[in-house]
């Protein structure tokens, strides 16, 4: 793991990935928490994502970009073995996740898809700087949770 996380990085790899096509928005918020904070993560991180995009498979529920978050929240705070739902990394990793999708809430109103998208032409790609934006601010929010809770230098400028 990486001892000091540039936010503006974080931000930027992830917007321009999906940008450019290469991943959609929870591929991208992974591979760019991957690729700046823990290069060590597996890969296979990032495949777990593929599911994720345009709200879970394409159904515009819970929109991608705060999946992809998750995603690396659980990595970096979830628990690996059973145990009891008072258990502290499972509660802690609750009140992470719980903190990220209130921030998107907060800014965005709802965290669907659906209510994003609508009346967007997808197919021509009319939601694409919206999406780019929502996964960059995910990405930049997971950072800076992940850099508070391991201490991890935090800069903002090119690092």
């Amino acid at each position: 793991m990486l001892k000091e996380v540039c936010i503006k990085k974080v931000r930027e790899d992830a917007e321009e990935v999906f940008r450019i096509g290469g991943f959609y928005c929870s591929e991208a918020i992974v591979s760019s928490v991957r690729k700046n904070i823990d290069p060590s993560m597996p890969k296979e991180l990032v495949a777990a994502a593929s599911g994720f995009p345009i709200g879970v498979g394409r159904s515009k529920c819970m929109c991608g970009a705060i999946s992809g978050a998750v995603i690396c929240l659980g990595y970096f705070f979830g628990r690996q073995n059973p145990s009891s739902p008072t258990d502290p990394k499972s509660q802690k990793c609750l009140e992470l996740a719980h903190e990220l999708q209130e921030s998107f809430k907060k800014n965005h109103k709802v965290l669907c898809c659906h209510v994003h998208v609508k009346g967007l032409d997808m197919a021509n790609g009319e939601h694409k700087p919206q999406c780019v934006a929502f996964t960059g601010e995910m990405a930049q929010k997971t950072a800076e949770i992940i850099a508070r809770e391991l201490n991890l230098k935090l800069v903002y400028g090119e690092g």
